[in-house]
């Protein structure tokens, strides 16, 4: 079969990135930004309400990163594990400018999936709070994960730095891209390490190189014109690909003030600081908005004028409220953490409900035939946001590279004439009965619209007559297939798409990104 041909993004044209920009390195951009905004911009806040100026960025990433330094190897990934305060803001850039790679940890993974992630990229130190942990309640955790790494407590380094290192830091800070020169392996070296959700099975560890990150950062501030006089009110963690390149160092790289909350579940309490914030830009998922908007009034998002949310499908009764309730459009995204990890965004001026918007500037595509779909093909991805590679728990700390710089992204996708591109499934989220395949997002959707008011997840098991069946795991206590048959008859849907049995849970099982956790969801179905 001839291979599908390339297409540019749409908005290529339109928009131009500057490769100086992004032909750089994580620190080198921070350093950058410091000498065009000056040192004393308050550039990063947390729920504590003490800003940190880029000086101050600065200087605790020349203190702190001299003390990883010596507890650790040149180019070593090294463990991030911490909730969104500002701290984590000269944790990571200290890593950074002393060449060693931050590795961010998902705390919200479990024991199993974050000792894949640590056996996969080697690593060997973890760099974390004891508040945060007892806080968290992360003890056994710890415990678990102390029999294979070293932690680095904050509190430990804190108390150890003295007045000397103080004074040293400050010094160093003055000198800091030339001590950072000694360290670097360029903007084409590993700048940081993300892992996959795990949502489909065992974490990966992803490569991306400051370039990579650096670019997607060009590619979202300009698709969505983003300002320095904007406020980025972040509550995704900083191990969400999601929350780090947009959240923590897209904000850094234009002098945009980003206020850290640190959990996206607090939905009583973030409407308020949104607006206290004084932030404009929000982003998010659609769970998460759907909890906010229910407990805000129309006051708390008087000043927000964009809202991005990604990681899952905006469901139209949260497009409604947002719209009805507090006139803000919600501008769906779309993206992968092997791409840094923005792919696609809808935008003010571009804008097309129930699609992900167009294809970022700087990346191309292609489609790829699925057999037995009709409709659209499998994505891949091509562009300077594409990862380096992967690490795998059965290959330690081997980067198995990206062949030719494209990326399969699994999803299986339409494009319209426009560029619009509409998420039609996972590839593996398709179901093979009685010969004919079923999209289970699409089975997903319409059970949405049958009982809009509950969480609804759909998998696909194992069935001795026809191949596969549908089960559908909810938290409508009520739910019938019957009202589910009827509704599809009136509306003309082929039962096929119908699920064959159903199970109610109180909660569906969410990972920490505000991804349904497929696999927790098939293990319920599964008894």
């Amino acid at each position: 079969m001839d291979m599908p041909m390339a297409i540019e993004s749409p908005a290529t044209g339109l928009i131009a990135l500057d490769r100086r920009r992004w032909r750089r390195t994580l620190f080198e951009m921070l350093l950058d930004s410091r000498a065009t905004f000056g040192g004393k911009r308050p550039v990063i806040e947390d729920v504590q309400r003490k800003p940190l100026t880029y000086d101050r960025v600065v200087i605790g990433a020349m203190v702190l990163g001299r003390v990883f330094a010596a507890m650790t190897q040149p180019g070593e990934r090294v463990g991030l594990m911490l909730p969104n305060v500002a701290t984590v803001a000269p944790a990571f850039f200290g890593l950074s400018a002393f060449g060693r790679v931050p590795a961010m940890l998902n705390f919200t993974a479990g024991v199993k999936n974050l000792l894949v992630a640590c056996r996969a990229a080697e690593i060997r130190h973890v760099v974390t709070s004891r508040r945060f942990i007892a806080e968290a309640k992360l003890d056994e955790l710890v415990a678990a994960l102390g029999a294979h790494v070293t932690f680095i407590w904050l509190e430990d380094v804190a108390k150890g730095i003295g007045t000397f290192g103080k004074v040293r830091g400050v010094v160093s800070s003055w000198f800091a891209r030339a001590i950072h020169r000694r360290h670097s392996a360029g903007p084409d070296g590993i700048g940081v390490m993300l892992f996959t959700s795990g949502s489909e099975g065992l974490p990966k560890g992803v490569a991306l190189t400051h370039a990579n990150v650096l670019a997607n950062v060009e590619q979202f501030l300009k698709t969505l014109e983003l300002r320095s006089d904007d406020s980025l009110f972040n509550p995704l963690p900083v191990f969400h690909s999601f929350g780090m390149t947009v959240g923590l160092v897209a904000p850094f790289s234009i002098g945009m003030r980003v206020f850290f909350y640190p959990t996206p579940l607090h939905y009583k309490q973030i409407p308020a600081v949104i607006a206290d914030s004084g932030s404009t830009i929000l982003i998010g998922t659609d769970t998460f908005a759907a909890g906010w908007g229910r407990q805000a009034e129309p006051q708390h998002f008087e000043k927000l004028r964009v809202v991005v949310l990604g990681a899952e499908r905006i469901k139209e009764p949260t497009r409604k409220l947002w719209r009805e309730r507090f006139g803000i459009d919600l501008y769906e995204g779309y993206g992968a953490t092997e791409a840094a990890p923005a792919i696609a965004a809808n935008t003010p001026l571009y804008h097309r409900d129930g699609t992900v918007g167009r294809l970022l500037p700087g990346m191309s595509y292609r489609i790829e035939p699925v057999p037995g779909l009709d409709e659209g093909g499998r994505l891949w991805i091509t562009g300077p946001n594409v990862m380096l590679g992967y690490m795998r728990e059965s290959a330690a700390g081997q980067l198995e590279t990206t062949a030719d710089g494209w990326h399969d992204t699994g999803d299986i996708v339409s494009v319209d004439d426009d560029g619009y591109i509409t998420i039609l499934g996972r590839a593996k989220r398709f179901a093979k009965i009685g010969g004919e395949m079923v999209s289970l997002a699409a089975a997903e959707a319409y059970v949405s619209q049958v009982w809009p008011d509950e969480g609804h997840a759909i998998v696909a098991v194992p069935d001795e007559r026809k191949g596969e069946q549908l089960v559908l795991v909810t938290e409508r206590r009520e739910a019938n297939r019957e009202d589910l048959v009827a509704s599809a008859r009136a509306h003309g849907i082929a039962e096929i798409m119908l699920p064959k049995r159903i199970v109610s849970v109180e909660a569906l099982p969410m990972l920490g990104t505000g991804k349904t956790d497929y696999t927790a969801i098939a293990e319920i179905a599964r008894h």
